[in-house]
C-alpha cells in the first residue's frame, strides 16, 4: 500500500505554523497541512505511522517505510484478517491510501 500524498496528511500545529508561512504580494499564508520539501518531512511522517501501528510494529507482520506500508503472513486467511485490521486503523484515521499502488496477496516481495 502506498499513503495517498503521504506528507500533506499531516496536519501542522498551530505553534509551527508560523515557520511555515509564504508572503507573497497579496498576503501572508501559513501551511495547514505538512508541505514537501521540508527537511523534517519525511521522519515526522514515519513517527506519526509508527504511532498509529503500534502493536502491528511490535508483532513483527507490518513493516512500513515512510508511505509504504506491508503486511507480512503465512496464510491467506492470517492475511485477510491483519489486513482488515490495518485498513480498519487507515480509517479511523481519516488516511488515504492510492488505490492504483495497492498491490494485494503477493506470495512474495524482491527487494531492490
Amino acid at each position: 500500500m502506498d499513503a495517498l500524498k503521504a506528507l500533506h496528511q499531516n496536519v501542522v500545529t498551530p505553534r509551527a505554523r508560523k515557520y511555515l508561512r509564504i508572503i507573497v504580494h497579496c498576503g501572508v499564508y501559513e501551511y495547514l497541512r505538512m508541505p514537501f520539501g521540508i527537511k523534517n518531512a519525511p521522519s515526522h511522517f514515519q513517527r506519526m505511522m509508527n504511532e498509529i501501528f503500534p502493536e502491528e510494529l511490535s508483532e513483527g507482520w507490518l513493516i512500513i517505510y515512510i508511505d509504504d506500508i506491508i503486511v507480512c503472513s503465512k496464510t491467506w486467511e492470517e492475511h485477510m484478517y491483519r489486513l482488515s485490521r490495518v485498513l480498519t486503523k487507515i480509517q479511523s484515521v481519516n488516511m488515504n491510501i492510492l488505490l492504483n499502488k495497492f498491490h494485494f496477496g503477493f506470495e512474495e516481495l524482491k527487494g531492490v
